[in-house]
């Protein structure tokens, strides 16, 4: 099959985000498959905005560039490379890495910019590329302009190929790892600090094997009953995301059976995390963001903590009762991000923005969603509560867990389906200032969320667009048995009015 040609606007359907997403293995004819010669045009394009964005000659540009284990992940990467050196640029090949390090090496290697080859958390068939400069990761109309260079772009070839150089980065960045830990602990024994803990961890057969072997382990900590930490492309056991039902599952019978006193669970490209306390205790979404939050608002009262909208009531309660301010923002970690950011810019306290799939990014740590980093501070909080006869769980047992949480997801059957999406929401606006029992939430940044009383679901539910598909998304929480179904049964006579939406979804979930 000849190759579309590089100017078609198909090419737009390679953005997922701030991301470059689509398929590495496979149907080499479907137009999102990432043959080499795209992604050479994909890092010619990136190549291009990095040197108009820093004043600099591609020739004179040092890029660092890593991968995850996806069986197309290599392939990918030489392409990247031989693309990178053959504009005379100078690549430093990191290999095996997690995407936080990747960012990192602009920090610790000088790097001008650093591309991440992986597909974060999606089956092993995907694959893509996130793009990093000094200042942080590429936004969305970053990704387009290098989409746009990508395609149009006509740069010669260099009089010589860049160097590329080898460096296992991924060392070095468990080494700072481990020596936060040793100086915020300060244990008597400063080099093994982790004595005496149990602690395992599951990888999924992604990039996160390096946490259990180079960080926890040469600390002291007995990481046996670990499980998954070779890296394997194909993800042959669960997929590595901490929002699975069985990736969680996979890591709280690792704590369990192995009597430990703290599992982690790393998604396959290492931005995010999860965990599971001593005796089984699940720490994810609302519970994962409650420890963060209390971490960082100890000796910090009044400061600010951004999450995305679906985060629960107790969440909100939580946060003000340990001294803080709850934002809660929009879907989407570079939105929460985003807005820590310009928070920080305008003046305001804000050390943490935190997304309930498990991204954390913290303000000492460059802004960056860093799994690694996350459980870190857990890692040191769990050390210095032990020094003073406490446990982690202690610090999130106030946390108010709603009974039930449902999230149901409408696909919009309708060409421009952000305007249609927009219309059905703001139909829902007005329906929610009219009826008894609902009362729409005013600090709300996204769709429409409402609050609903003992009669009409005991919660409360948010109806938004999702961030990048033509789907309608309900979440919905409640404190009393049959609360969301009773929610989702309320909805449905109202969705039931708009051909463009199949609500097939809404109305399983309804008859529960």
């Amino acid at each position: 099959m000849k190759e579309a040609a590089l100017t078609e606007k198909s090419w737009k359907n390679l953005r997922s985000g701030s991301d470059i997403r689509g398929i590495g293995t496979g149907d080499g004819n479907n137009p999102l498959f990432l043959n080499d010669r795209k992604v050479e045009r994909i890092t010619v394009g990136f190549a291009v905005w990095l040197s108009k964005n820093i004043n600099k000659g591609i020739a004179d540009l040092t890029v660092s560039v890593g991968h995850d284990p996806r069986v197309s992940s290599l392939r990918i990467k030489n392409a990247v490379i031989a693309a990178l050196s053959g504009l005379g640029a100078v690549v430093i090949d990191c290999g095996l890495s997690s995407t936080p390090a990747m960012f990192m090496t602009t920090v610790d290697l000088k790097c001008d910019g650093a591309v991440q080859i992986t597909a974060s958390h999606h089956p092993s068939d995907r694959n893509g590329m996130k793009f990093f400069t000094r200042v942080g990761g590429l936004e969305s109309v970053h990704i387009d302009e290098v989409l746009d260079y990508a395609q149009t772009a006509g740069v010669p070839a260099a009089e010589s190929a860049g160097a590329v150089e080898k460096a296992d980065y991924m060392n070095t960045y468990a080494a700072a790892l481990r020596e936060m830990i040793c100086r915020q602990v300060n244990d008597t024994d400063y080099l093994r600090p982790l004595r005496g803990y149990k602690i395992v961890v599951d990888a999924g057969n992604g990039a996160g094997g390096f946490y259990a072997a180079k960080v926890l382990e040469p600390l002291g900590a007995d990481i046996g009953g670990s499980c998954f930490l070779n890296p394997d492309g194909t993800f042959p056991n669960h997929i590595p995301n901490p929002e699975n039902k069985q990736a969680m599952e996979s890591i709280r019978k690792a704590v369990t059976d192995n009597d430990a006193d703290l599992g982690i669970i790393f998604d396959t490209d290492v931005d995010r995390a999860g965990c599971v306390g001593k005796g089984g205790l699940v720490i994810n979404r609302n519970r994962l963001i409650a420890l963060a939050a209390a971490i960082v608002l100890e000796d910090n009262e009044g400061a600010t903590v951004v999450t995305d909208s679906i985060t629960s009531d107790g969440l909100t309660e939580f946060i003000k009762n340990n001294g803080g301010v709850h934002l809660r923002y929009k879907r989407g970690y570079k939105n929460v991000i985003d807005k820590q950011m310009e928070l920080t810019e305008s003046g305001v306290n804000c050390p943490l923005a935190m997304e309930t799939s498990g991204h954390a990014a913290f303000r000492d740590n460059y802004f960056l969603d860093d799994g690694a980093y996350l459980v870190t501070r857990i890692v040191i909080k769990m050390a210095v509560l032990g020094k003073q006869g406490k446990n982690l769980e202690s610090l999130v047992e106030s946390l108010r867990i709603p009974l039930e949480e449902q999230e149901v997801r409408l696909a919009i059957q309708t060409e421009d389906f952000k305007a249609f999406g927009d219309l059905v929401i703001g139909e829902l606006a007005s329906l929610a200032d009219q009826r008894e029992g609902w009362a729409a939430v005013t600090d709300n940044y996204e769709g429409i969320r409402v609050s609903t009383d003992k009669n009409s679901g005991d919660g409360w539910f948010l109806a938004r667009l999702s961030v990048h598909d033509p789907v309608l998304v309900i979440n919905a929480e409640s404190d009393s048995s049959g609360g969301t179904a009773l929610m989702l049964k309320n909805l449905l006579d109202f969705f039931h009015r708009y051909s463009g939406l199949d609500t097939r979804e809404l109305e399983q979930a309804a008859a529960k």
